[in-house]
């Protein structure tokens, strides 16, 4: 299975008294999803499960992409790494997994998956880290595929 993590774009400041749901991804955070989505056009398969965080920044940066794609409230910023790797359906699932998150969940996950010690491992906004599972000579491995931030494309 090959499960894609993609942080939200940068988005406006959290302030005080403002909802975090609403937060929107700033003009530099327009471009970063732009840019990350056109590499992701050019790399996912055709039908690739896309699953999003119902904040309107991680909404905004699946709008980029031009594909189909689920909220999952199970995604939301208060997330936990199992929450959201059940949502995925990691490690039973079949197909290629897109999903469109937060800080610190996406780096708690990834942490878990790839067995470090650290509890969570930076996830820069707008970047994407795509790990696979695969079987080799009986053991089950866990191997990161790529990781692509959107200032390098």
């Amino acid at each position: 299975m090959d499960l894609i993590f993609w942080r939200h774009a940068e988005a406006d400041d959290w302030t005080e008294g403002c909802d975090d749901m609403q937060r929107s991804l700033t003009a530099r955070g327009e471009k970063q999803a732009k840019r990350m989505a056109g590499w992701l056009d050019r790399q996912l398969p055709e039908g690739t499960r896309i699953v999003c965080s119902p904040a309107r920044r991680c909404e905004q940066t699946a709008l980029a992409l031009g594909r189909k794609y689920k909220l999952r409230a199970e995604l939301a910023p208060d997330t936990t790494p199992e929450a959201l790797l059940e949502a995925a359906g990691w490690p039973n699932g079949r197909s290629v997994v897109l999903v469109i998150g937060h800080q610190p969940a996406l780096g708690q996950a990834i942490s878990v998956l790839l067995g470090l010690q650290q509890e969570s491992c930076p996830v820069r906004k707008g970047s994407v880290w795509w790990i696979r599972t695969r079987e080799r000579d009986g053991d089950v491995q866990t191997v990161v595929v790529t990781v692509q931030a959107p200032e390098l494309l």
